[in-house]
């Protein structure tokens, strides 16, 4: 086929950039390059429209040991032991086929993880579906949840973590962004720049089939009518062929054999490839005779651009070939050697003695565009003048028990239960808390991470909501005793060619820097998803966090649940009674106007580092971040858990009951503690100018709000675990 302007427009090349091209190899490309470059310079391997902006985050701290660039991000957790961890989205194949499209996204991950000789010892998830009420949601949430289940339980690896919401932005986009956490000795890291000239290039795992061509190049695809068409770009699964594909790759790893390894993952044997060379500043020749191949006479074209899972490519030091298929054949895994490194700095490829592409490598990368888009910024919009009198018909209680029955507020134990979270015997608190805690293996200490996202905020104001996103990451790992070290993250947008959506993204990555700074969070790893829109119509943008922190002792771990009838209630932090784009705001007065609650960035190191002294000393016995739905939610989720119930003070604030118990402002925590530790307490509080408020009490089982009538804890545990187990059984 001759290759023409229109095959590169079919292929998700610009007008400009089939021209570039053109110019930089002084001549047309052959069908096989052109293939090469939609792969290489479409969004997912190249960032081309986020490069710029990414440049700009925060990635340097004290505890990192590898940044941004490599498979995953690698931070350092004392006594020669590091965590490699990343997040990386799978949307578009999952909402195509929700079953594999997920499977292969947590699939995909963990094989970043191991690639750089960890084991993985946990899995998150965030995902996000339209309204209930539209008609594909259920199937996609089922498929979705089945899907992450089913490959993470066969590899064997808990899944301690994540986040669900529905919001109707994502009807013709779901999200599924995808984490993993694995442990390695930080003297034992592998990576993937190639080094050494004459260098076996080595292909091991499953054989290459034709699923998933041109998956890469559909992330930088808008979804139409036709979407069932792009069904064969998403990946197949097979997670009993990547479990023998982990132990394999970590027993040779083992060794001394391995130069560089690189997953076969988005663009498949084509971005590993020049990856890997690019890295190492060399050549890299390839006979694709020698590609094991499941299926008949697959052209050069499938084999580079198949996306077939469960594959490494891996540079060895001479003389080990035998040495290493050895071990995989012990492992019932296909080994070839189908190249080798050169000196050239190009890629060229050989099939049937012919050769069949030829391209300089820096074309393929550092020769990659990169746009500098337009972009709008957001105004941050007016506060809403709440009209009081509306609020005199409310019941607290009344209202509190519908927000535990929304849909993003309710309990999503539904899903998680399907996840086995405590395969390996680690897992030390389990999904449904503010964070996942995973206890090191044989030592004392434990590693807690989560994932978090706000769409809600990040729409009305990006730069604040990009900014709260990360603080509320801090908070959850604060909440459960941790100290946090870094974060990863997922950011989720639009089309970025519209200068709303861009604008989005700047802003959030602006907020994200801001806060990643001031907090000392560095950002090692990450993934952009751009073009999650459908007909013209857009996500809400939504940037994901997974944040990392080390407990030193896991036996000072601190859960939510509340513990003990007369211990006493206290809100940390100020209570403004921010009501804009609140649960409360939004669901019970129908009001979707207004900015998010402001961020102080102050604040939120000052009163989560006091949190952590008061734990220091003994001080706390259960503790819970506020966020969505207020101080009253959160505190009703703590006894939720616990199976208690609360009465709560009469305010001595000056603003409304419903702005205290229902504001969302920022910077907040509800601990219990035990009445006699109330002065320690409140001394550590003041020396730390940390406002507080004594809220409450502990009780057996009622929850007691002023002269309300009084509601029963088992009451509450229906509102909040009903709602989802309802949806999903209709």
């Amino acid at each position: 086929m001759e290759v023409n302007e229109q095959i590169a427009i079919d292929h998700g090349l610009k007008k400009e950039e089939f021209t570039k091209i053109c110019d930089l190899l002084k001549r047309t490309p052959n069908l096989t390059e052109l293939g090469i470059f939609s792969a290489m310079w479409n969004e997912h391997c190249s960032y081309k429209s986020s490069r710029l902006h990414l440049k700009k985050l925060n990635t340097k701290g004290k505890k990192v040991i590898q940044g941004p660039g490599e498979n995953a991000g690698v931070i350092d957790i004392e006594d020669d032991d590091a965590i490699v961890f990343k997040i990386e989205s799978h949307n578009h194949p999952s909402f195509i086929e929700p079953y594999q499209g997920a499977a292969t996204g947590v699939g995909g991950i963990m094989r970043d993880v191991f690639t750089m000789g960890a084991r993985p010892i946990a899995n998150l998830n965030s995902i996000h579906f339209g309204s209930p009420q539209n008609p594909k949601t259920k199937n996609l949430l089922r498929g979705v949840v089945k899907g992450i289940g089913g490959y993470g339980n066969c590899m064997g690896i808990p899944t301690v973590g994540g986040q669900t919401s529905f919001d109707e932005s994502y009807n013709g986009n779901i999200l599924v962004n995808a984490m993993t956490l694995g442990l390695v000795n930080k003297n034992k890291i592998f990576y993937s720049k190639a080094a050494g000239i004459n260098k076996p290039v080595i292909y091991v795992g499953s054989r290459t089939g034709r699923d998933g061509i041109h998956g890469a190049s559909m992330a930088s695809a808008i979804f139409d009518d036709k979407i069932e068409e792009k069904k064969p770009t998403v990946q197949v699964g097979d997670p009993f062929t990547e479990k023998l594909l982990l132990e394999a790759c970590l027993e040779l790893m083992a060794g001394k054999s391995i130069i560089s390894i690189q997953d076969m993952g988005a663009a498949g044997l084509t971005s590993s490839s020049i990856e890997m060379a690019s890295k190492g500043n060399l050549g890299i020749e390839l006979n694709l005779n020698k590609v094991p191949c499941r299926e008949e006479k697959m052209t050069p074209y499938e084999i580079m651009l198949s996306e077939s899972q469960e594959r490494m490519l891996i540079v060895l030091e001479n003389g080990k070939e035998a040495e290493a298929k050895k071990i995989f054949d012990k492992w019932n895994l296909d080994f070839a050697v189908i190249g080798k490194t050169t000196d050239s700095k190009k890629i060229e490829l050989f099939f049937d003695n012919n050769k069949v592409a030829e391209i300089p490598i820096n074309i393929l990368a550092e020769n990659a565009p990169v746009y500098d888009r337009k972009w709008k910024k957001t105004k941050l919009p007016q506060k809403i003048k709440f009209n009081k009198d509306d609020f005199k018909k409310l019941k607290i209680t009344e209202v509190l028990k519908k927000i535990l029955s929304l849909p993003n507020i309710s309990s999503k134990e539904w899903i998680w239960q399907q996840y086995d979270h405590t395969i390996m015997g680690d897992t030390i608190q389990k999904p449904g808390s503010d964070s996942g805690v995973i206890r090191v293996h044989g030592t004392n200490k434990a590693v807690a991470t989560s994932v978090d996202s706000s769409a809600v905020y990040c729409y009305a104001h990006p730069l604040t909501g990009g900014k709260q996103v990360v603080c509320e990451s801090w908070r959850n790992l604060i909440s459960c005793g941790s100290s946090p070290i870094a974060i990863t993250n997922c950011l989720n947008f639009g089309n970025p060619e519209k200068e709303k959506n861009m604008g989005e993204f700047v802003e959030c990555v602006e907020g994200i820097n801001e806060a990643s700074k001031f907090l000392d969070y560095p950002v090692v790893s990450g993934n952009v998803s751009f073009y999650n829109e459908t007909k013209d119509k857009g996500i809400k943008p939504t940037p994901t966090i997974g944040g990392v922190g080390l407990i030193k002792d896991y036996k000072k771990m601190i859960t939510m649940d509340l513990k003990k009838q007369n211990n006493l209630i206290i809100a940390v932090g100020k209570t403004e009674g921010h009501l804009d784009q609140s649960i409360f705001a939004t669901n019970i007065l129908n009001e979707k106007k207004g900015p998010p609650p402001e961020v102080n960035l102050f604040n939120e190191k000052n009163n989560g580092e006091t949190i952590l002294k008061l734990m220091k000393e003994g001080l706390i016995n259960s503790t819970h971040d506020v966020s969505l739905g207020g101080i009253i939610t959160a505190l009703s989720k703590m006894a939720i858990k616990g199976k208690k119930g609360f009465k709560l003070n009469k305010l001595k604030v000056l603003i409304n009951k419903f702005d205290y118990y229902f504001g969302e402002d920022q910077g907040r925590y509800i601990i219990e503690i035990e009445p006699k530790n109330l002065p320690k307490v409140q001394k550590i509080l003041k020396d730390n100018s940390v406002h507080y408020d004594e809220i409450g009490i502990v009780t057996e089982k009622d929850i007691i709000v002023d002269k309300e009538p009084i509601i029963h804890i088992d009451d509450l545990i229906k509102s909040n675990k009903n709602w989802l187990l309802e949806y999903m059984d209709k």
